[in-house]
């Protein structure tokens, strides 16, 4: 007994340790509830998660059922040809982890990935049986994240989203020219079949649950994907360019952004000891928010002449500066579009604003109280009041001012969160 529990540590230890580079795991969005007297729920708040101060989610049992694999992909720590520890879990040995984790209250829910072993389908089955398992006959009704295996099969990706609440493939490079050159083993339309096929399963089964309410649930909690930030040398246009379509085309709940970390020394990586900043990392999430919340358009955003995002401000204060001929704009008056444009209002302060203007023009003191932040705000609006307009000004000094008032808050502030406000 003691030596198997010794080598189930020694396997988690392993296989924990190989999942920290994925960092899709946001347990958010799903509604799976327990009425059925089995253990766990998935409450529609999503799952109660903890991050590290790098945004990694440490919530969930975050493991991999194997960290062998038949790809040299040379951004991967599991890659065929690294020397590194091997290991692989038993299917049992999985669900028994989830479940002895949940009781004791170490977890919430479980993230399963993996390294292609034997086939892509042979994988794929293999994750499927896990959260089979669980579902069936452990009854638990906790969250569970499935990778899907870049070509495994449509029925195989169909069952999978039955049993899990969120399916995810990480399209990994940007890029078709960059999965080319660091991974060439792999096919661009593998990462993108999976894709398809859960898009099309989750229209068709809230489709038929219309009409039949006994239609089980695919995937309630849609899919995500991850890019590599800095393995290739993509532009933050070429990086948003590929996530606005992977949004588009297949519907992604989410897109994730990592950060690369040397692995390998290899000529096509970036060098030993060359790690991206977390801050391009930041600056990219919050370019995904102001896409999918704000309205803008990436273009906007990042262009031909603006090929990647500025690192001394956040991209919604980026683009008002490089568009003064927008602003100032009346606070009164304008509409929520607008509104939302002006950097630093965020959503909820565009909704208080156009509530209490029903009421009274707003003032400066007005606008404090909502919670506006002024300090940037002041330079690109006109309220009921003379004081802090600035008419005049141009984007560079503006800037200047922003930057040399709140430099230590402003830093702190913006490096530590994943969204804009």
């Amino acid at each position: 007994m003691s030596l198997s529990f010794d080598r189930i540590k020694e396997k988690l230890n392993i296989l924990a340790d190989a999942a920290k580079y994925d960092v899709s795991c946001s347990s958010s969005g799903s509604v799976r509830k327990n009425d059925t007297n089995g253990l766990g729920d998935s409450s529609g708040m999503g799952i109660c998660h903890s991050y590290t101060e790098d945004g990694r989610c440490v919530s969930l049992l975050k493991i991999l059922l194997t960290n062998h694999c038949i790809f040299d992909c040379a951004y991967c720590v599991t890659r065929k040809s690294n020397d590194v520890q091997r290991a692989a879990f038993k299917i049992q040995e999985v669900v028994d982890l989830t479940i002895n984790f949940y009781r004791r209250n170490y977890i919430e829910g479980l993230f399963l990935s993996s390294g292609i072993f034997k086939s892509p389908d042979y994988t794929m089955e293999r994750l499927v049986a896990v959260a089979k398992k669980l579902r069936l006959e452990e009854n638990f009704n906790g969250y569970i994240h499935l990778k899907s295996i870049p070509g495994a099969s449509d029925e195989l990706m169909r069952e999978a989203g039955l049993y899990a609440d969120r399916l995810s493939v990480n399209i990994e490079v940007p890029t078709i020219s960059g999965l080319k050159l660091l991974a060439p083993d792999k096919k661009h339309e593998d990462f993108t079949k999976p894709m398809l096929k859960v898009k099309n399963e989750i229209i068709q089964y809230k489709s038929e649950k219309k009409i039949i309410k006994s239609t089980p649930k695919y995937a309630p909690a849609g899919q995500s994907t991850q890019m590599i930030v800095g393995a290739t040398g993509e532009s933050d246009k070429d990086i948003m360019y590929s996530a606005t379509h992977y949004y588009k085309t297949y519907h992604m709940k989410r897109v994730y952004y990592s950060g690369y970390v040397p692995v390998a020394d290899d000529s096509r990586l970036p060098a030993i000891g060359t790690q991206v900043p977390m801050l391009r990392e930041n600056r990219l999430y919050q370019t995904d928010w102001l896409l999918r919340f704000y309205g803008f358009g990436v273009q906007e955003l990042l262009n031909n002449d603006h090929p990647n995002l500025d690192m001394d401000v956040d991209p919604k204060l980026g683009w008002a500066l490089r568009n003064m001929q927008y602003f100032p704009v009346d606070i009164n008056k304008a509409d929520k579009s607008v509104l939302a444009r002006i950097p630093g209002l965020g959503m909820k302060s565009v909704h208080k604003i156009i509530s209490a203007r029903r009421f009274r023009k707003l003032n400066w003191e007005h606008l404090k109280k909502i919670g506006v932040a002024l300090n940037r705000a002041k330079y690109f609006i006109v309220c009921d009041s003379s004081k802090w307009e600035h008419r005049d000004m141009e984007g560079p000094k503006i800037k200047g001012l922003i930057l040399q008032n709140s430099t230590g808050k402003f830093r702190k502030e913006y490096s530590n969160q994943l969204q804009l406000f």
